[in-house]
C-alpha cells in the first residue's frame, strides 16, 4: 500500500487519479487549490465511501504555509500535479503571464519537491517523487509556448534530480499525459482573450482561435490516462518516463527526430491532441 500526497486534486487528472488510488486501497492525501474544490471533493468522497483512505486538504502550492501543513502528512509517494497554463502567441504575450505560469508549474513544483527530498531522507523513507509533466515538456505547439516552456523545464528538474538522488533510495519518475478532455486545455487556451486585443497586437484573433481550435480537435477520454496514472503511481518498480496514449509517444518520438534535421523557416509544432497535466 502506498501513501500517496497529491497537488492539483481539486479537478481532472488529479481529482480522477486521487479517487483512483484510494479505490485501489491506497492511502491518499489530496490536496486541492482552493477551500471550494475541497468541500467539493470531500463530499464526493464520502459519497464514494472512501472517507477513511482519503483524506483532503487545502494546499495552495504557491502559500509557504498551505505547503507546510501538507508535509506534516504521512507520506512515502508525493505526485507533483499542479499546473497553470497562461496562453497566447509567445512572440507577444505579456512577460508576467509566462513568469505567473513558471511559479506555479517550475518554482512551486521544485520548492516543495525539495522540501519532500529533506522529508524523506531525516525520516529514512525510500521515498518517490512522481512530476507530471505533459507531453508538451518534449514537444511544442501553436499558441502554448508558456505552458510547454514551464514543462521543458520541469523535465530538466526531474532528469537532474533523478540522477542526484539516484544512491539515496528515492527514485523520481514523471507522468506524460497526451490531450484529454478535463477542460484544462480549453480554460488555458481562453485566458489568451484576456489579454489579447486585436486594436494592439499583430496576430489576429481569429487566427489564434482557428490554431486552437485545430489543437483541442479529438482530445482522448481522461479515464484512461486517469487508469494510467494509478498503474504508475502504485507499481514499485516502473519506467522513468510515462508517456500516454502511445500514439503520443510515438508523435513525441517522430517529431523529437525530424528536429534534427529542421530547416530555418519550418515548424515541428503539432495541430493537435496536444496536452492535459491537471
Amino acid at each position: 500500500m502506498k501513501n500517496v500526497l497529491i497537488t492539483g486534486a481539486g479537478s481532472g487528472l488529479g481529482r480522477g487519479t486521487a479517487i483512483g488510488l484510494a479505490k485501489a486501497g491506497h492511502r491518499v492525501f489530496a490536496t486541492t487549490h482552493i477551500w471550494a474544490q475541497a468541500t467539493d471533493l470531500q463530499r464526493e468522497v464520502g459519497k464514494l465511501g472512501l472517507s477513511d483512505r482519503l483524506t483532503v486538504d487545502k494546499l495552495d502550492v504557491l502559500d509557504d504555509r498551505d505547503v507546510r501543513t501538507a508535509l506534516r502528512w504521512p507520506f512515502d509517494t508525493f505526485v507533483s500535479n499542479a499546473a497553470i497554463g497562461d496562453s497566447g502567441p509567445i512572440s507577444e504575450i505579456p512577460v508576467d503571464l509566462v513568469r505567473r505560469t513558471f511559479e506555479t508549474n517550475v518554482f512551486a513544483n521544485l520548492a516543495i519537491a525539495q522540501q519532500v527530498v529533506r522529508k524523506f531522507l531525516e525520516s529514512k523513507i525510500r521515498g518517490r517523487i512522481v512530476f507530471v509533466s505533459s507531453m508538451g515538456g518534449m514537444l511544442t505547439a501553436y499558441g502554448l509556448g508558456a505552458y510547454c516552456a514551464s514543462k521543458h523545464a520541469l523535465e530538466g528538474i526531474a532528469a537532474t534530480m533523478r540522477d542526484e538522488l539516484s544512491t539515496t533510495g528515492i527514485t523520481i519518475q514523471t507522468i506524460n499525459p497526451g490531450a484529454y478532455d478535463t477542460g484544462f486545455n480549453d480554460r488555458m487556451a481562453d485566458t489568451t482573450y484576456h489579454w489579447h486585443d486585436d486594436a494592439v497586437h499583430v496576430t489576429r484573433e481569429s487566427e489564434i482561435r482557428a490554431n486552437f481550435a485545430a489543437i483541442m480537435k479529438g482530445q482522448f477520454d481522461p479515464q484512461e490516462m486517469i487508469d494510467k496514472m494509478v498503474e504508475v503511481i502504485a507499481t514499485d518498480d516502473g519506467l522513468y518516463r510515462n508517456v500516454w496514449p502511445p500514439s503520443t509517444a510515438a508523435l513525441i518520438k517522430q517529431v523529437q527526430e525530424g528536429s534534427w534535421t529542421l530547416r530555418t523557416g519550418a515548424t515541428s509544432m503539432i495541430g493537435s491532441r496536444f496536452l492535459e497535466t491537471e
